[in-house]
């Protein structure tokens, strides 16, 4: 899957993968045409973190795992630059939570819709997993959304309780809340909407957030909801990290 020529050895070799699955996913398809923008302003976030997780992301992310595992009805939401980024990573996520997976984009088109589609069905079968997969169909609509990015699954996202979005912009982020559901953001700026307004947000680059869930649920097994779990100073211990290093 990832045939990069960097060396593994360079001291930004993460990074350079990242930037190489983009790449590939824009000659599928799979992207829009903003996508390699929105990766950049995370990446300049990600230099600020020192491109690692630090101690608020992984409480955040332990958090996360939790509301999870203790949902009902998890779903896991894919948009074209996390199925570039960690699509295999959110499929072992969903086959843990025995959860459906639904790719839900904002720039929609048939076009786009196929190529992620594709993408995450090739991934789960060469994974040896069955992770349900949706977003071929949608049968229902996200609630004070307008046009294509409002479209959903019944038995995905609108019935859910909990909710995983990477990467996913302020307006869906706030009209999921609004209805009610525990909704778990991965975003590298603390500062953006979706942030802010999440039940928990992992400030940390996409695969380095689920692979800490993942290592997680392996090490663990099942992990307890901290009630005294504060969003609101998580993430302003994600904004402090990013301040400090400014002053090294």
């Amino acid at each position: 899957m990832d045939d990069i020529a960097a060396d593994p050895s360079h001291p930004r070799y993460a990074s350079l993968l990242m930037r190489h699955r983009l790449e590939v996913a824009a000659r599928k398809g799979m992207l829009a045409d903003s996508a390699m923008i929105a990766h950049g302003r995370g990446e300049a976030f990600d230099y600020l973190l020192g491109e690692r997780t630090t101690d608020s992301a992984a409480r955040a992310a332990r958090q996360a795992l939790a509301t999870l595992q203790a949902a009902e009805r998890p779903v896991l939401s894919i948009n074209g630059n996390v199925a570039a980024l960690a699509c295999d990573e959110m499929l072992q996520l969903a086959n843990h939570l025995s959860c459906p997976v639904e790719v839900n984009i904002f720039y929609r088109t048939p076009e786009r819709m196929e190529a992620i589609l594709d993408h995450m069905n090739e991934r789960n079968q060469a994974l040896g997993l069955t992770v349900p997969v949706l977003g071929h169909a949608p049968d229902a609509q996200i609630p004070g959304l307008k046009g294509p990015r409002a479209a959903c699954h019944r038995d995905g996202l609108l019935n859910s309780d909990a909710v995983l979005v990477p990467l996913e912009d302020g307006d869906r982020c706030n009209a999921l809340v609004a209805m009610g559901k525990s909704v778990v953001v991965v975003d590298l700026n603390p500062l953006s909407r979706s942030a802010q307004q999440g039940t928990i947000t992992i400030v940390d680059e996409v695969s380095r957030a689920l692979n800490a869930m993942l290592e997680l649920a392996r090490v663990e097994g099942e992990v307890q909801v901290d009630p005294s779990y504060d969003h609101a100073a998580v993430l302003n211990e994600g904004l402090a990290e990013m301040l400090a290093s400014l002053k090294r």
